[in-house]
């Protein structure tokens, strides 16, 4: 099992722990898919404010 289908069951779960019950689990996928690429795109973000703040003259 890949980590995104491990998520995307954590995910189902905890949703369903609070009364959610209408998503597919491909719905789950997806949601989790988005994460991951929000979460990368974050990361990205984070690492070039940091490259551009050790390049700024003092």
């Amino acid at each position: 099992m890949s980590i995104k289908a491990m998520m995307a069951t954590i995910l189902q779960n905890q949703l369903e722990l609070r009364g959610v019950h209408s998503l597919t689990p491909s719905d789950y996928e997806a949601i989790i898919e988005q994460l991951v690429e929000q979460l990368r795109e974050l990361e990205l973000s984070l690492a070039a404010r940091e490259l551009a703040g050790k390049h700024e003259p003092k």
